[in-house]
């Protein structure tokens, strides 16, 4: 279901309502008479209606965390806002970027219309910038020839369920963060798809190596053995960028995750 269009017909549509009523029909309209029902239910959605769409097209939207891809940083069922404007502002439906602002940097988290199918939002931490040279091979990860810094801390319990997984805190650029990466997982990517700029990606039984093109990211899960990521369809173009995840606004099932993620 694409919301931003639903968004933007009831917008235009109780628009057209409430300028029509200003301009014409209320004048017509004898002294006291009551609103016509679909004045009063359309008409008067208009203001709050736009509140809605500016917020949620131009500053934060609101989203829910449907998998454990980036478990330990999010868990299934946070809510979380995402800053719109954080990457520049888009236009709405159509996602085109008519003012420039910062451009993504390594180790933030990033929501974006999924490559393979744009109708849906995927969220991924950004770990390769355009023109690096990305390293996943024996469970380590490099870029530009550097091993990325981790440091192994407690194994992670995943919430309600009875089994553990290895945790290390890694640091990518100014940015530390959890990640869980279990020793004894494969580190080769089964069946990668076929994907734009693939002949940019050389895989082999240690894991995958990528030069990531001009105007492209590659991204990562922080649970790296349950993430479906750049590793398996490649690289995000920048014009599917939607923003920058940067805070739980709630959870049901833990309110102490409020606020737990910046």
């Amino acid at each position: 279901m694409n919301f931003a269009l639903i968004l933007l017909i009831l917008l235009l549509v109780s628009g057209c309502l409430w300028m029509l009523d200003v301009a014409w029909l209320k004048k017509a309209r004898a002294p006291g008479a009551k609103d016509p029902w679909w004045v009063e239910y359309g008409a008067s959605f208009f203001p709050v209606i736009l509140i809605v769409f500016v917020l949620r097209s131009f500053l934060f939207e609101p989203f829910k965390i449907p998998s454990g891809s980036m478990i330990p940083t999010l868990e299934v069922g946070d809510f979380i806002l995402v800053n719109k404007y954080t990457y520049g502002i888009r236009l709405p439906v159509i996602n085109k970027k008519i003012i420039d602002n910062n451009l993504p940097k390594r180790g933030e988290v990033m929501v974006f219309r999924y490559p393979e199918d744009p109708s849906l939002d995927y969220i991924k931490r950004v770990v390769g910038l355009p023109g690096d040279k990305i390293a996943y091979q024996n469970k380590r990860l490099s870029i530009n020839g550097q091993p990325v810094e981790t440091k192994k801390i407690d194994d992670y319990r995943h919430p309600q369920k009875l089994y553990y997984s290895e945790q290390y805190v890694e640091k990518l650029g100014d940015v530390e963060h959890r990640i869980l990466n279990d020793a004894d997982a494969p580190a080769f990517v089964a069946d990668p798809a076929r994907f734009p700029f693939g002949d940019q990606c050389i895989y082999n039984q240690s894991g995958v190596v990528c030069t990531v093109p001009a105007g492209h990211y590659f991204v990562l899960g922080d649970n790296r053995d349950s993430s479906r990521d750049s590793r398996y369809w490649g690289f995000v173009p920048e014009e599917n960028i939607v923003g920058r995840a940067f805070f739980i606004w709630f959870n049901f099932g833990d309110l102490g995750r409020i606020g737990a993620f910046k």
